[in-house]
Parts: C-alpha cells; sequence; structure tokens
C-alpha cells in the first residue's frame, strides 16, 4: 500500500517512514511537512493512506487539510497521527473524513495495525481514545455539545488566517473568496463559538491549537 507522510518535524517524518517502509506491504511514496504540501501529493501520488499530524506551524494544519482531502480524494484513507489526545481533535476529524487517530505516544504496532485497518476499509481509533467517542455521542444526542464540532471546513480556514493576522481583504484574495463571503464567515464562527471579536477568536484559536507562534 501506498503511504503519505505530513508531519512538520524532520525527524519525526523519517523515523515514521523507515518503519514504514521496512514492512513488506507499505512504502512511504511521499512525505509533506505542513496540510496544503501534503494535500499535492496525494493530488499527485493517490496514496492508498495519509498520515497527518494536527498541528503543523506555518502551513496548513491536518484539521483543515483532511477535509479537503477527504472531499477530493475519497480513495485515499486518512489516518490522524498526533500528540493531542483531545475530544474535540478526535471528534472533529472523525466527522471530517479522517477514518483513524492514533497517538504517537503509542507503540510502532499500533500505528501499522491502523494503517492496515483503514486500508481494509475499517475505522480505527486508539484505545486511550475510545471513550471520547462515546461521550461525544451521548453530547451530540442532548444538544450540549461546543461549537467547534460545527465549524465547516471553509470556516475553520478562515479562522485560521484571522488569528495569523490576515484582514478579511487577504484572507478573501487567499481563499479567492470575496470580501463580503469572509465577512459572513466570520459571523458565523462567532456566533458558532460564542465569542464576539477578533481578539477572541484569535485567542481560542491558539487555545485550540489551530494556530503557534
Amino acid at each position: 500500500m501506498k503511504i503519505v507522510i505530513a508531519d512538520d518535524h524532520t525527524m519525526v517524518r523519517r523515523g515514521f517512514e523507515l518503519l514504514l517502509n521496512y514492512q513488506p506491504d507499505m512504502e512511504v511514496v511521499g512525505t509533506a511537512a505542513d496540510g496544503q504540501e501534503a494535500y499535492r501529493l496525494v493530488s499527485k501520488l493517490h496514496p492508498d493512506v495519509v498520515l497527518l499530524d494536527i498541528s503543523m506551524p506555518g502551513g496548513e494544519s491536518g484539521l483543515v487539510a483532511a477535509s479537503r482531502i477527504h472531499v477530493d480524494f475519497p480513495a485515499s484513507r486518512i489516518i490522524i497521527l498526533t500528540m493531542y489526545d483531545e475530544r474535540d481533535y478526535l471528534l472533529y476529524t472523525i466527522q471530517n473524513g479522517a477514518s483513524a487517530y492514533v497517538l504517537k505516544n503509542g507503540a510502532e504496532q499500533e500505528l501499522l495495525d491502523a494503517i492496515r485497518t483503514v486500508y481494509a476499509g475499517g475505522v480505527y481509533v486508539c484505545k486511550e481514545m475510545v471513550p471520547y467517542l462515546v461521550q461525544g455521542y451521548v453530547q451530540r444526542q442532548k444538544g450540549d455539545d461546543n461549537g467547534f464540532l460545527d465549524l465547516a471546513e471553509r470556516e475553520v480556514q478562515v479562522l485560521v488566517l484571522i488569528a495569523k493576522g490576515y484582514g478579511n481583504t487577504e484572507i478573501a484574495e487567499r481563499l479567492f473568496l470575496s470580501v463580503k463571503t469572509v465577512e459572513s464567515y466570520k459571523s458565523k464562527i462567532m456566533t458558532k463559538l460564542d465569542l464576539h471579536s477578533r481578539p477572541e477568536l484569535v485567542e481560542y484559536a491558539i487555545k485550540k491549537k489551530l494556530v503557534q507562534f
């Protein structure tokens, strides 16, 4: 099976590449340092599996990349490989196209099992995160979940750019949108998150590790 790895740390990418290429049924065909580069590789190489880190400072995050790859290249199965054992990340990525969620501090065999599971069409969540799936389902049914999980892919993109300091016009140019559309997205984001100012949006994005400085 062909695999693409996206992680902002060179040594981490290299370590996973060595591990996976050692397996007789796996081949790493490309590595990327951020989500945008990962998207380009997937569009070019059409891998069977994509390993995505969540937080990749300086580039597009795994949260955004997972949604984009899932929509445009659904045949490429997505595994979130991260250090963050946070419920919101798990639920957001699973509902936006990821087939697996694996923690970096887990055993090597767990990652190999996850890759083989998603390649076969299954879903894999490391055992530490399974309780969050149940908790998230219960809260969704009760209607008392937070707004982060309701953010659409484009809204996350806009939120990230706001947090990076871009103005509405700059965001519109980068995302090929009208300024009015960007303002509409910003309004929807603030409503869903119950936030009321740009500083609050920036603080929220940093708290959620959507951006890092």
